[in-house]
């Protein structure tokens, strides 16, 4: 099996522990360090399956690590190769799985895409071919070199290292509470806009502090870099709060928010640690200016 980024398409549960399981012993047996991170579902049947590893294999749910897309690598991978630096890495993810919503897979896509960019280490993707949709099915093709089917592995005629998934965001619904900004003295009052009708939607109030925190970030981001100021809306939708901050800056950094910064560098910690607190983060970015849209779950 190719070992650097493959996507494993699986139709059933043997298709799944064959591939994954065949990978995980190859990486142990050459003394690579092993992740193992999938939805909590597959992480039992794992956890089974390579019990005889025991702690050769570390375990993550990620239905809750990777909850947002965006946090998988800063969060998850990044620091699981820096605890074995000097050890080569090998990964089990499964970023992408049935409950996952259409607002989330071009996060679960650019995060798959970066892995090629960033990721050293070798890295097998399932994908679940009997249950996920076929538009992101075809996304695991662009985005792995190297696909694993019934059929066998063979390498993508589609594949692109540079794939991105920056699609436009819907529409700020009409009815959207707006607040615009430009100021440094103006985040003040941007946290207190925040804060309020995160409160009076019924936000939790754990996740209430982190969205005023990231929001606040993203705002005093655009203060900094965008000379014309910005504008903050927030709505629910579909048992989501919703933040949206525009503004006129072009985003170039397709790894922002995603590699955390050097420790003597100023300032690329804001859309970070969005990342870390919110459970989603999109971002849209171009010439003409970027919105970066932070959803918050109502439960816990």
């Amino acid at each position: 099996m190719t070992r650097h980024h493959p996507a494993l398409l699986y139709q059933d549960i043997d298709d799944y522990l064959r591939g994954v399981t065949s990978f995980a012993r190859t990486a142990v047996a050459g003394g690579e360090a092993l992740l193992v991170a999938v939805p909590g579902k597959n992480l039992v049947v794992l956890r089974d399956a390579l019990a005889d590893l025991g702690d050769a294999v570390r375990y993550a749910d990620l239905t809750v690590a990777g909850r947002n897309p965006g946090r998988i690598l800063p969060g998850l991978l990044l620091p699981f190769a820096s605890a074995h630096r000097g050890r080569r890495v090998s990964v089990v993810q499964e970023s992408v799985w049935p409950g996952r919503t259409d607002l989330e897979y071009p996060a679960c896509g650019l995060h798959e895409a970066l892995l090629n960019v960033v990721f050293t280490g070798a890295v097998l993707c399932p994908y679940d071919a009997g249950a996920l949709p076929d538009a992101w099915l075809r996304g695991a093709w662009r985005t792995h070199p190297v696909v694993i089917t019934a059929d066998g592995e063979r390498p993508s005629p589609v594949y692109t290292p540079a794939a991105r998934f920056d699609e436009p965001l819907p529409v700020v619904p009409a009815g959207a509470a707006t607040h615009p900004f430009e100021v440094v003295g103006d985040l003040s009052t941007v946290r207190r806009f925040t804060e309020g009708l995160a409160r009076g939607a019924g936000l939790p109030e754990p996740k209430v502090e982190d969205l005023v925190v990231a929001v606040n970030e993203l705002a005093e981001n655009t203060i900094v870099h965008s000379p014309a100021g910005g504008v903050l809306a927030v709505w629910s939708e579909a048992q989501v709060l919703v933040c949206q901050v525009d503004d006129a800056g072009h985003l170039t950094d397709p790894l922002a928010g995603r590699i955390p910064p050097s420790a003597t560098s100023e300032g690329g910690r804001g859309l970070l640690l969005a990342n870390q607190l919110c459970d989603l983060v999109r971002v849209h970015t171009g010439p003409g200016g970027t919105s970066i849209r932070l959803h918050m779950g109502f439960d816990l």
